[in-house]
């Protein structure tokens, strides 16, 4: 991986990761045609600049993050990260093989544009505005939704947003427990990969570990820049314009697998 693909990486996660439109299965159509998706750093690299993308959260939302009053906050975000985390070690090696299937997301991609064609008409009348109003089991059901993400393609903030909006959250609250449940999530995916690579008897070179700072760094200040447009996009106008871009980029992977025009990982 040179410096240049790093940047074009960290720049694809920060502005894909918070929108409904799959930052991993841009990521794998990025790192196919730049010809890196096969190494491993590049696999370690995609996970580990999630973090630099949920920091931005932090940064955000700061005093809800650093309110230790209310701890019930905290607990709620455990509640929904468990279902990710027990179905993520139950079926690593499925996700594993599927992050290297371009086609996977191209199918998964065109779906869920379908899918957001609907939500909005599905979900008109919301009541929840406000997080202290979601409950336990609310947070745990919104947690079973991003169990579909790690499904390549679909996105996690898209199956967590869906997943808000069918316990009756508005679009703007679905949004922000989205985000908020990404820091857990993206923190422990990001500990796996790196324990998972080490493990395997891999090391990181000074210059492998400067660009995973690099990358993190973009990461961060285009995640800072797209979360505060997704927010002001969605509550406007909903999913619809982001199901008509899966719908195109799924459709276009699609045909041109049919049409024999292969990707590196297809």
């Amino acid at each position: 991986m040179t410096p240049i693909n790093s940047i074009i990486l960290a720049i694809i996660e920060g502005i894909t990761e918070f929108l409904p439109i799959s930052s991993t299965g841009h990521m794998i159509i990025a790192s196919s045609i730049m010809g890196i998706v096969h190494e491993d750093f590049t696999k370690v690299f995609t996970v580990a600049i999630q973090l630099g993308a949920i920091l931005s959260v932090v940064v955000l939302y700061w005093k809800k993050f650093i309110d230790f009053k209310s701890f019930d906050f905290y607990i709620k975000l455990i509640v929904a990260f468990i279902p990710a985390a027990v179905f993520g070690l139950l079926l690593k090696k499925q996700i594993d093989a599927l992050l290297e299937n371009a086609l996977v997301v191209g199918i998964t991609l065109f779906m869920g544009g379908i899918v957001f064609l609907f939500v909005d008409k599905w979900f008109e009348k919301q009541e929840i505005d406000d997080q202290k109003d979601i409950q336990y089991p609310t947070a745990f059901k919104i947690g079973m939704f991003q169990v579909i993400s790690m499904m390549p393609g679909v996105s996690r903030s898209a199956a967590t947003i869906i997943g808000g909006l069918t316990q009756k959250l508005t679009r703007k609250a679905a949004a922000e427990f989205s985000f908020f449940l990404a820091v857990p999530t993206m923190f422990a995916a990001t500990a796996k990969s790196l324990l998972d690579y080490f493990k395997a008897g891999n090391t990181l070179s000074s210059s492998q570990i400067n660009l995973l700072v690099i990358g993190n760094v973009i990461a961060f200040v285009v995640a800072m820049i797209a979360i505060k447009s997704f927010i002001s996009v969605l509550t406007k106008y909903g999913f619809k314009y982001f199901g008509y871009y899966r719908i195109l980029v799924g459709s276009a992977i699609i045909i041109m697998y049919l049409l024999g025009i292969k990707l590196d990982i297809i």
